[in-house]
């Protein structure tokens, strides 16, 4: 997979792309990732990009014909084109996975107050927000989209299963992790981990992740439970046993323990 990253300061990029998985997955040749300086296609010889907005207003806006001119000169037409914005779609597990079956994705990063909007006109260039925050530009944004989606690759884990239980990839939030030693300072390892019953250990891990979800982010468990029909037979006792809890508990409560970390 390719993705071109139009920004203004591609230098952010190096560290975070040489290291961990996405440095693997580069190296493997399953993802390559290229940044471009869009002060190198401005017009202006002070390598201006921004100017202020017209009817007022604060702050800068990122001019028309520098990001124009970068996106006919680096082929970008034709291509899926992703401006990121905290007006755009929210990125999530669909939205990720829609993503990942492209061959090539283009990424803008705005920057200032915005970009002028008849770029995103002429090219008709999708929105995509990480959050209702604002951030001081698009670049660690499209950061975080780059890693979600390499992670949704062949071959980038070690394991081709491992996104599956992992969280939200799964419609619930993982379940607590433990490993050496077994007793810290007084704090056990869960028993039914140890026991070697794989069937235990995978209902244990069910119903905790299960409870979390439902204490932290009762939306997703109300979107899981409408999945209840693709769950065995033991799943869905723990589940009816959760379900029973949350339906008998207040709605005040609930929302209040959703804001808990």
């Amino acid at each position: 997979m390719k993705i071109q990253v139009l920004t203004l300061f591609p230098g952010m990029f190096a560290p975070v792309l040489s290291e961990s998985i996405l440095g693997r997955a580069r190296e493997k040749g399953v993802l390559d990732v290229e940044t471009a300086d869009i002060r190198e296609y401005t017009a202006d010889k002070h390598k201006k990009t921004d100017d202020y907005p017209f009817g007022g207003g604060a702050g800068m806006v990122l001019m028309a014909q520098p990001v124009f001119d970068a996106l006919r000169q680096l082929g970008a037409e034709g291509k899926r084109l992703i401006y990121m914005s905290p007006k755009g779609k929210l990125l999530d597990q669909s939205l990720i996975a829609g993503l990942a079956q492209e061959e090539e994705i283009v990424l803008l990063c705005g920057h200032y107050e915005g970009l002028d909007q008849r770029v995103l006109d002429r090219f008709n260039m999708e929105e995509i927000s990480i959050g209702d925050y604002i951030l001081t530009g698009g670049e660690l944004p499209a950061m975080v989209l780059i890693d979600a989606v390499a992670r949704m690759l062949p071959e980038v884990l070690g394991n081709p299963g491992a996104h599956d239980e992992e969280s939200i990839y799964s419609g619930l939030l993982e379940y607590p992790q433990y490993t050496q030693p077994r007793d810290f300072r007084g704090m056990k390892t869960p028993e039914i981990l140890l026991s070697g019953n794989h069937k235990w250990i995978r209902l244990w891990k069910f119903e905790e992740s299960v409870k979390l979800t439902r204490i932290r982010r009762p939306d997703l468990f109300l979107r899981f439970l409408e999945n209840r029909d693709k769950l065995d037979k033991d799943e869905k006792k723990i589940l009816e046993k959760i379900e029973k809890d949350f339906l008998d508990e207040p709605q005040e409560t609930v929302v209040k323990s959703h804001d808990i970390v």
